[in-house]
């Protein structure tokens, strides 16, 4: 009974969250690929980037000439689009807009793959140093399909600042 219940809650508040229809939406998949493999031309979309410490960044390259065009599910002013932009281009710009940040320590290439296996576009997540935040993946990217549009969310892992840091050990008072 109690475990019915935890499903009904839980299905009730991804409807809740995301509306009827796409809460039982299917999430498209990532693969990790080497940057030789990208060809073709692309929409770039720069995600976040708003400040010097914003860690919700991220680069998507939607493949030009398919059925799909990238939406990040944010306002319009999170984010950037380019359109018909070379592989070798949108890449090398990517990498440029995910690494300011004073802590990145690298860049992690995905491929994105639709519900048949097909690559769709590609996804250039900044990596930080793991010292800094106590890991170095920082961000949750879902896919979903609506139409002809694949709908991105982003956000930081939870908690990533609940960190316990020298000065933050219990019984300390965090001061000299």
């Amino acid at each position: 009974m109690r475990k019915n219940m935890k499903i009904y809650v839980l299905v009730l508040s991804l409807i809740l969250f995301f509306g009827a229809e796409d809460a039982f939406a299917k999430f498209l998949k990532t693969e990790e690929v080497k940057s030789e493999e990208i060809t073709g031309t692309f929409t770039l979309v720069l995600y976040g980037g708003r400040h010097i410490n914003d860690l919700e960044t991220a680069g998507f390259l939607d493949k030009d000439g398919d059925q799909y065009e990238f939406e990040p599910y944010a306002p319009e002013f999170d984010y950037s689009i380019k359109k018909g932009v070379p592989a070798e281009e949108a890449l090398k710009k990517a990498k440029k807009f995910v690494s300011f940040h004073n802590a990145f320590w690298r860049s992690q290439l995905s491929k994105i793959l639709d519900e048949k296996g097909n690559v769709i576009g590609y996804e250039l997540r900044p990596l930080y140093r793991p010292f800094v935040y106590g890991r170095e993946d920082l961000l949750e990217i879902y896919y979903r399909i609506k139409g002809s549009k694949v709908i991105i969310e982003i956000r930081l892992t939870p908690n990533i600042f609940k960190i316990p840091f020298l000065g933050d050990l219990p019984g300390d008072a965090g001061g000299f």
